[in-house]
C-alpha cells in the first residue's frame, strides 16, 4: 500500500530549476574538479568576512599573501589574520590569500593547466605586484617554492623579469633565511606592523610609475628589518665550512643597504589592536577558534626558545583591549571556542583577573576558553575553576624536562613541586587530561635526565590515584627532539645524533608502557631535517631546489616526507649534514650573524655558558625571586623589590613596565563586578527571558545534566527549549562542502544570529542538532534541512504547549530573518517550522528524495533512447565494492565482499525534461540503497559529475500516505500524543491540520 501511494504519479518531482549554477562556481577556474579532490572547501574563497576589494578601486598596490601550507593551517595562523586586517585597513592596498595545494589538487592543476589563484578574486599570483610568505617552520620551505611555481612566478629572484613580482618574506624563520636567498627578492625580519604597509606602497609605486626591478628593490634598503640577499656577498669560513655573509657586494653598495639587518618590531601593540573580523574557514581549521594575541615577548627566557629570544622584550596589550578582542572576535565569527595566546600565558602580569572577567561574558555565550603555553606554576583555585566553568576539561604544560637538573640547564623556572601542585589542583576540580611536553636530545643530557621524563609522568599518575577520582583521568607524555636554533643560547649546540634520538625514543617506548603512561614522539627525522634547514646557508637553497625538483613536498607531515629525497639531494650538491648539525665553536662566524635581532655580544654565549655549568638564570621583568606577577593592584603597588634585568642589550624600560601593570590592574578592578553581585549578570549579552511557565511542569522533559553547578553549560543543557526544523538550500561554491563542515557551520551561523543552541547533558557539551542525509560531494540541494534545539524567549510556553499557529509562524519568520543576515555564500535559508511539543523529527517522516542531473542536450538525448530502448529491463544492478577501513598508521585495507544489489525498487519517476535527468530515491524499503551516483550511472551509461546533480527536495508521507513534500507536510504528531480540538480562535499550531497534499 505505502508504495504503491509513494510511486503515484499524481506527485510528481518537483520542478526546481537549476538557474544555472551561482555565479561565483561559474567564475571559479577549478569549478570542473573541484569535485575531485579530497576537500575542496580549502579552494573555495568567498568565506564569511573575507575582504573583496572593487575591481576598478585605485589601488597602490596589490599583495597576495601565499601561506606555504594547507589551508587549515594557515587559517589558524594568528599572523595570517593580523597581515590581512593590516593591509586591507588601508584604502590603497589590498591583501588576498593563497595557500598550498594539497598533492590531489596539486596534480589536477599541473594536469590542466591552471595556475594557483587568490581566495578572494581568483587571480593567478603572478598578476600581482607583491607575493608575500610567511615564515613560520623550516619544512615549509618545499611549500614556498610549490606556490611560486604554481602561481606562474620564477622560483628564483634572478630569474624574475620587471613584470614579475616581487617576492617577500617574513615570519621567525625569516631570523636564518639564508636557505631561501636564492628565491626570496626582499626579507622582513622582524615584525611586520610599522614595516609592511609603507614597503607595499613603495614598490607599487615604483611599479606603476614604470621603474626597474632593481630600482623597486634599492628603494626599500632604508626601512627597518629588510634585508635583500643579492646586496650581500659570501664566503666559506675555512674551520667551520659554514658559508656565512661577509658584507655588501657592489650592488648593495650602490644601494646604500645596511651593514647589518636590525629587526624592526612594534613599540606600542596598543597601536594595532588584534583583529576581530577574519575570513571564517570553510574547511575546519586545526584550531577552529577565535585565537587572541595577548603578549608579546617572554620574560622566562628559556635557553631553547627562538620565540622568546626574537619577540623580545615583553609588550602586553591592555585588557581591556584583550576582552573586546576576544568578545568581538567570538561574536563575528560564532566560534564556539576562544584562546589566549602567548608564549607563557601564565607570566602574562594580569592574566588571573584578566580571565576572572572573561570568564562571565563567555559562559554567557556557551564559548569555551582555551589558554596557551601554560607553565606549571601561577594557577590560582580560582583561576582552574573559571577555566574549567567555560567548557575546558583539559590543560597542557610544559615541563620540558624530566630532572630539576635539567630543568635549570635548559633555565626552565618550573619545579617538581610546582608540577605536582598543578597535576593536584586540577584533577580536584574535575579536568580529565592533562598534557605534559618534553624535549630530549637538549645539550648535557643523561640517561638519568631521559628517565626522568617518565618518572615525572609517574608521579602525577600517582597524583590522580591519591585523589580516588570516579574517572581516571587521561594523562599523556608528548616528548619532541631539541633541534639548536639561531639566536638562542644553544646555537653552538650541537643535535643529537638521529641512532641516539631512535635509541632514546625506544626506551621511551618501553618505560612508558610498563608505566601505563600515554606517549607519543615526534619523528625523528623531520627534527634532522629542521635542523638542517634551521642552521643552514645558502648551499641549502641548492639542496631545496633539487629536493623540491624530485618531488619533495609537505615535509612538516610525516605521510609526506621521505628521508631519502633529502639524502640525495645532499650527496648531488656535496653538503655535508654534518656542518649544521655538529657543534659549533662560540667564536665562529656563523651563516645569521648579519642579522641583528639586539643583544649584546657576550648575552647569549654567557647564557651559553651558564647552562653547561647547570646555572640558572632568574625570569626577567618579575620581582626578584618571584614566580608569578602580583594579582591585584594592592600587591602590585606595596611590591618594592627590584625587578630583574638580564641587559641582554634589547631595549626595555622597567619603571614604566610595572607602571602599566598597575594601571592595567587598577582597570580590571574598576570594571569588575562587586563580589555580592553575581558574576553571571554583568555580561554583555541580553539578559536571559522571562519564562511564566513554572520550570519544574517541565522536569521530566528536560532530563539532567551530569555537569557541576557552576559550569556554564548546565543551565542550558537544562532549560527550556524550542525544536526548530529550518530549510535552507545549499548550492554555489557551498555545494563542495563536505557533511562535517556543515556541522560547524551551522552552530556558527546560530550564534552569529544571536540564537543559544541547547547542548547534550553529556561531560562534553554538544550541540543538539541534526541534519538531513548527506549530499555528495559537490551536489547542490535546493531543500535542504536541519533541526536544532534553541532556547528561546516562548520556549517554556512552547513545551507547555501554549503557542498558537501565529505564535509559530512569527517565531519561524524571524528565525529565517535573523539566519538570513548571518549566512554564508552558497547557504540561503529560506523557511523554519518552529515545531510543536509530540512531532515526528524528519527523519521519522522522509521517505526519499528527489534528484536532477544536468546532462548537456547531446548526453540527455542519448539517455532518453537508452530509456526507451530494453537496455533497463529486468533487474537494476549495481555492484558494490568492499568498505575501506582505516587501519592502524593510516593504511586502508578493503572489508567485506563484493555485491550485486537490484535498486530498481527504489528509483522511480525517472523522467527527462530538455537536458535535465530526474528521479526520485526511496529511502524507506529495507535492505536496499542507493547512491544517486550509481542511480546515474545505470541510466546513463556513464559517469557524470556530481556538481551536476541537485537533491531537491525529500519526500514524506501525509496521513492518507500519499507523497508530499518535506515542508509542504505540516505537522504530523506520534501516536503517544494525541491532539485535542480547541476553538480555532486559540488553536495551538500543534492541533493543526496537515496541509493537504501538494504536486512535488
Amino acid at each position: 500500500m505505502v508504495a504503491s501511494r509513494f510511486d503515484d504519479r499524481s506527485a510528481p518531482p518537483c520542478s526546481a530549476s537549476n538557474a544555472g549554477a551561482a555565479t561565483q562556481l561559474v567564475r571559479h577556474p577549478y569549478a570542473e574538479f573541484l569535485g575531485e579532490v579530497e576537500k575542496p572547501g580549502r579552494y573555495l574563497g568567498g568565506e564569511e568576512l573575507c575582504i573583496v576589494k572593487p575591481a576598478d578601486a585605485e589601488l597602490t598596490c596589490r599583495f597576495v599573501l601565499a601561506f606555504p601550507d594547507l589551508y587549515e593551517v594557515g587559517m589558524s595562523h594568528l599572523g595570517t589574520r593580523i597581515l590581512y586586517d593590516l593591509i586591507n585597513r588601508c584604502d590603497d592596498l589590498v591583501c588576498e590569500r593563497a595557500f598550498s595545494p594539497w598533492p590531489d589538487m596539486e596534480a589536477q592543476l599541473r594536469a590542466r593547466a591552471v595556475p594557483l589563484v587568490s581566495l578572494e578574486t581568483y587571480t593567478p599570483l603572478s598578476a600581482f605586484d607583491v607575493v608575500g610568505v610567511s615564515l613560520q617552520y623550516e619544512l615549509s620551505y618545499t611549500n614556498v617554492l610549490l606556490n611560486l611555481d604554481l602561481g606562474g612566478v620564477p622560483l628564483r629572484s634572478a630569474d624574475r623579469g620587471d613584470r614579475d613580482p616581487v617576492v617577500i618574506a617574513g615570519g621567525p624563520t625569516a631570523t636564518h633565511p639564508e636557505p631561501l636567498a636564492a628565491f626570496i627578492d626582499v626579507f622582513v625580519v622582524g615584525e611586520a606592523e610599522e614595516v609592511v604597509p609603507e614597503l607595499l606602497r613603495r614598490i607599487g609605486r615604483g611599479r606603476r610609475s614604470g621603474r626597474a626591478r632593481s630600482e623597486v628593490l634599492a628603494s626599500l634598503v632604508d626601512l627597518p628589518g629588510v634585508y635583500i640577499p643579492a646586496y650581500y656577498d659570501v664566503h666559506v669560513e675555512t674551520d667551520t665550512r659554514l658559508q656565512v655573509v661577509t658584507g655588501r657586494n657592489a650592488a648593495g653598495e650602490a644601494a646604500q643597504a645596511p651593514a647589518a639587518i636590525e629587526r624592526a618590531w612594534v613599540r606600542d601593540l596598543e597601536a594595532f589592536p588584534f583583529p576581530t573580523r577574519f575570513p571564517i574557514p570553510y574547511a575546519e581549521a586545526i584550531f577552529d577558534r577565535a585565537a587572541v594575541e595577548i603578549t608579546r615577548g617572554c620574560t622566562e627566557g628559556c635557553r631553547f626558545c627562538q620565540a622568546g629570544m626574537i619577540y623580545r622584550p615583553v609588550r602586553e596589550r591592555k585588557p581591556q583591549s584583550i576582552i573586546s578582542a576576544v568578545l568581538d572576535g567570538t561574536d563575528a565569527a560564532g566560534f564556539s571556542e576562544t584562546s589566549l595566546t602567548a608564549l607563557s600565558t601564565a607570566d602574562v602580569s594580569c592574566i588571573e583577573p584578566l580571565i576572572r572577567e572573561l570568564v562571565p561574558e563567555l559562559a554567557a555565550r556557551k564559548v569555551k576558553l582555551g589558554v596557551a603555553s601554560l607553565r606549571a606554576y601561577g594557577l590560582s583555585e580560582q583561576l582552574v575553576d573559571d577555566i574549567r566553568k567555560v567548557g575546558i576539561d583539559g590543560l597542557t604544560f610544559a615541563p620540558e624536562a624530566g630532572t630539576q637538573r635539567m630543568r635549570d640547564v635548559i633555565n626552565k623556572n618550573v619545579s617538581d613541586e610546582d608540577i605536582l601542585t598543578s597535576a593536584r589542583r586540577i584533577f580536584e576540580r574535575g579536568y580529565s587530561r592533562m598534557k605534559l611536553y618534553f624535549i630530549m636530545g637538549l645539550p648535557t643530557e643523561t640517561d638519568e635526565d631521559v628517565e626522568g621524563i617518565i618518572e615525572t609522568a609517574e608521579r602525577v599518575v600517582r597524583v590522580a590515584r591519591e585523589l580516588d577520582l570516579k574517572r581516571a583521568p587521561q594523562i599523556t607524555v608528548s616528548v619532541s627532539q631539541h633541534v639548536p636554533k639561531p639566536h638562542t643560547p644553544f646555537q653552538w649546540a650541537a643535535m643529537e645524533t638521529v641512532d641516539n634520538l631512535r635509541d632514546k625514543a625506544g626506551y621511551l617506548r618501553r618505560r612508558s608502557k610498563a608505566a601505563k603512561v600515554a606517549l607519543k614522539t615526534h619523528d625523528i627525522e623531520t627534527s634532522w631535517l629542521e635542523c638542517l634547514f634551521a642552521r643552514g646557508d645558502r648551499r641549502m637553497g641548492e639542496v631545496l631546489e633539487r629536493a623540491y625538483r624530485a618531488g619533495a613536498r609537505f615535509d612538516g607531515w610525516k605521510e609526506h616526507l621521505r628521508v631519502d629525497r633529502w639524502v640525495e639531494a645532499l650527496e648531488a650538491e656535496s653538503v655535508d649534514p654534518a656542518w649544521y648539525t655538529g657543534t659549533i665553536p662560540v667564536e665562529a662566524r656563523l651563516p645569521w650573524d648579519h642579522i641583528d635581532i639586539g643583544f649584546e655580544p657576550d648575552f647569549l654565549v654567557g647564557e651559553y655558558r651558564k647552562a653547561l655549568r647547570d646555572r640558572l638564570s632568574p625570569p626577567c621583568g618579575k620581582p626578584f625571586g618571584a614566580k608569578i606577577h602580583p594579582t591585584n593592584r594592592a600587591e602590585a603597588e606595596a611590591e618594592t623589590r627590584r625587578l630583574v634585568c638580564y641587559d641582554c642589550g634589547v631595549a626595555c624600560d622597567l619603571t614604566m613596565m610595572r607602571d602599566d601593570r598597575i594601571d592595567a590592574l587598577r582597570d580590571l578592578e574598576t570594571d569588575a563586578p562587586s563580589p555580592d553581585v553575581d558574576a553571571s549578570a554583568a555580561v554583555r549579552s541580553p539578559a536571559p527571558p522571562v519564562i511564566d511557565v513554572p520550570v519544574d511542569r517541565l522536569r521530566g522533559r528536560l532530563p539532567k545534566s551530569v555537569l557541576g553547578d557552576d559550569h556554564a553549560f548546565k543551565h542550558n543543557a537544562e532549560a527550556p527549549y524550542s525544536r526548530v526544523r529550518v530549510f535552507f538550500r545549499k548550492t554555489d561554491t557551498a555545494q563542495f562542502l563536505g557533511h562535517l563542515d556543515l556541522v560547524r557551520l551551522i552552530p556558527r551561523m546560530m550564534r552569529r544570529a544571536g540564537l543559544e543552541m541547547g547542548f547534550s547533558r553529556g561531560y562534553k557539551p554538544q550541540p543538539r542538532m541534526s541534519m538531513g542525509p548527506a549530499l555528495a560531494l559537490g551536489m547542490a540541494g535546493h531543500e535542504e534541512y536541519v533541526e536544532v534545539d534553541l532556547l528561546l524567549t516562548e520556549s517554556a510556553d512552547d513545551m507547555a504547549d501554549r503557542l498558537s499557529v501565529a505564535d509559530r509562524e512569527r517565531m519561524a519568520h524571524d528565525l529565517v530573518s535573523r539566519l538570513t543576515g548571518v549566512a554564508p555564500a552558497g547557504i540561503d535559508v529560506f523557511a523554519a517550522r518552529v515545531l510543536a511539543p509530540g512531532e515526528h523529527k524528519a527523519s521519522e517522516l522522509t521517505v526519499g528524495a528527489d534528484y536532477e542531473v544536468v546532462l548537456g542536450r547531446e548526453l540527455a538525448e542519448a539517455t532518453r533512447q537508452r530509456l526507451a530502448g530494453v537496455a533497463l529491463t529486468g533487474p537494476w544492478l549495481v555492484t558494490r565494492a568492499p568498505k575501506l577501513k582505516r587501519r592502524r598508521k593510516g593504511a586502508r585495507a578493503a572489508t567485506g565482499e563484493v555485491r550485486e544489489l537490484d535498486i530498481r525498487p527504489i528509483v522511480s519517476h525517472v523522467e527527462i525534461a530538455e537536458d535535465t535527468l530526474r528521479f526520485r530515491l526511496r529511502t524507506d524499503v529495507a535492505g536496499v540503497t542507493a547512491r544517486p551516483r550509481e542511480v546515474v550511472a545505470l541510466l546513463v551509461g556513464s559517469t557524470v559529475s556530481e556538481y551536476r546533480f541537485i537533491r531537491r527536495g525529500f519526500i514524506a508521507l501525509d496521513a492518507e500516505e500519499r507523497a508530499v513534500g518535506l515542508r509542504q507536510l505540516g505537522g504530523r504528531w506520534r501516536a503517544s500524543r494525541p491532539r485535542i480540538a480547541r476553538p480555532a480562535a486559540d488553536t495551538p499550531a500543534s492541533t493543526a491540520t496537515p496541509s493537504a497534499a501538494s504536486p512535488i
